[in-house]
């Protein structure tokens, strides 16, 4: 059964925040071997690794999802910063803060000490490709002793407990760190599972690590596939190959038995990301004539089969306190005419991936709705691995885009600096707009709950003004769980999958 989704995430809620003090095998086996028992896990992901499962990549996420590392801090159901490694914290002045480690090993022996964690978060900081989370703010770690860490930002940061729960800044064992900057997980986490075999990007061993402090896991492993087709991921829980299978496709969904289908509230926007910085889109006009042309609406029902809604702008209905207060946009370019875009004589690289089912029909329906306008449309469809790279060099006019808005720190502004701000590590759309740093960097600098949403709503509002950004739609995720499975975690930040009381009954 489909159930009701909105106003279920309240993200900020920065006053008990800043208080501080908080109680914290072989990938081919069979699910049918048991270990005292219990039966190993096989699950299915979408998205292949893009860099052999490092932090400083989208694969950040897969070892938070397979519980294999963790942070200082870790996100709460209610978007807050809770005890992970660290067992409490306190803020010393605007810009410092420190943080009291628990008794824990990495899964070589090694004992996570201040030292440690030190360690990670310089490497974070020095990375040839800085984590998303880090696009607005450096950090510098030292060790107050064996068991507390001081961090020193460069400007204030009052967000800085949710920021040391990103994925992207896991804490690893020294031996994780290579001379070349390759960042391997491989057996260097902190979590109740430890990666024992990573088979190129098709498969993954995780064995129980029963040395991990929180207790030990009720399944003696995870044995992980990545499957791009969204089709085939459905076939493969169908047919029992696999026991939890995410991000089923819409059009997918009505296939699984009852019981196996599983919606889940999400903070994810799809969005016509366009290229500020070259080719057509670095026209404003242009973008003008693409905003009035691009009708996401028709998607709902359409593309997603109802599991999606109607766009209201970066922030969708997953974002409980966004709609109250989102802002008027104003000061948009005037959008050029359907002879002026036919006279550029120019053809728009539309680009999108095929790790979400739904992404290539949803490029087609914008294709379709641009050429109405005068453009010419030559679509490039791909998995998301082989494209990342071209998206980031500017290589394509506009990509038809699905994002977690939430995903990097559970605050809002992590999310906008990376992807929006002149300096942001993932600014897809190349924008370079002094009036959106400004407003997100005055987002970034306010501690207050209510009023750093509304400076929040007002970068949105300046983001959308640019037209570099056309949201589409707010998804609603279907994660695909046999019924034999008990203790899958539905995140709407799509964080978390699996965890200690994950297990087949």
């Amino acid at each position: 059964m489909r159930t009701p989704h909105r106003g279920l995430i309240a993200v900020l809620a920065l006053a008990p925040l800043l208080t501080g003090c908080f109680a914290a095998s072989d990938s081919d086996s069979d699910s049918g071997s048991a270990t005292g028992g219990a039966k190993r896990l096989r699950v299915a992901l979408a998205v292949p690794p893009v860099q052999a499962l490092s932090p400083y990549s989208n694969d950040a996420t897969v070892l938070s999802k397979l519980a294999v590392a963790e942070g200082l801090t870790r996100l709460g159901k209610d978007g807050n910063a809770q005890a992970a490694l660290a067992t409490s914290w306190k803020q010393v002045d605007a810009k410092t803060w420190t943080f009291e480690l628990r008794k824990a090993s990495f899964q070589n022996g090694a004992q996570v000490t201040a030292a440690a964690v030190v360690n990670t978060l310089d490497h974070a900081g020095k990375a040839a490709a800085r984590p998303r989370v880090l696009s607005d703010v450096t950090l510098d770690a030292k060790a107050d002793d064996a068991d507390t860490v001081r961090i020193t930002t460069s400007t204030p940061d009052p967000v800085l407990p949710l920021r040391l729960a990103s994925p992207a800044l896991g804490i690893l064992s020294a031996e994780a760190y290579a001379k070349d900057g390759t960042v391997s997980p491989v057996g260097t986490g902190t979590g109740p599972f430890r990666i024992t075999r990573l088979t190129g990007r098709t498969k993954a061993t995780l064995d129980r690590f029963d040395g991990y402090w929180g207790g030990r896991a009720k399944t003696p492993g995870v044995d992980v596939s990545w499957i791009a087709d969204g089709t085939a991921r459905t076939h493969a829980l169908r047919g029992g190959e696999v026991d939890v299978a995410e991000w089923i496709p819409t059009s997918q969904a009505g296939l699984l038995p009852e019981g196996t289908r599983h919606e889940v509230p999400s903070v994810r926007t799809d969005s016509l990301v366009l290229n500020t910085g070259g080719g057509v889109f670095a026209d404003a006009a242009m973008r003008g004539a693409a905003r009035q042309a691009v009708d996401g609406s028709v998607l709902v029902d359409s593309v997603f089969g109802g599991y999606a809604d109607a766009p209201q702008g970066l922030f969708g209905p997953g974002v409980g306190w966004a709609a109250g207060a989102r802002e008027k946009v104003t000061g948009r370019a005037r959008a050029a005419t359907a002879d002026q875009v036919k006279a550029t004589g120019r053809t728009v690289r539309l680009a999108t991936y095929t790790n979400r089912g739904e992404l290539p029909e949803v490029a087609s329906v914008v294709q379709q709705q641009l050429e109405k306008a005068g453009f010419e449309v030559r679509q490039d469809v791909r998995e998301y691995t082989q494209m990342e790279s071209d998206l980031l060099a500017g290589k394509y006019d506009a990509l038809v885009f699905s994002r977690v808005t939430l995903l990097d720190t559970g605050d809002a502004v992590s999310y906008l600096a990376s992807d929006y701000t002149s300096k942001g590590v993932y600014n897809i759309a190349r924008l370079k707009d002094p009036a959106v740093d400004k407003a997100i960097t005055a987002a970034a600098q306010e501690g207050g709950t209510e009023e750093r949403r509304k400076r929040i709503m007002a970068a949105e509002a300046e983001i959308l003004r640019t037209d570099a950004v056309l949201p589409l739609v707010h998804e609603k995720v279907v994660q695909g769980i046999g019924r034999q499975v008990t203790g899958v975690l539905l995140d709407p930040r799509e964080r978390s999958l699996i965890d200690l009381d994950t297990r087949l009954k």
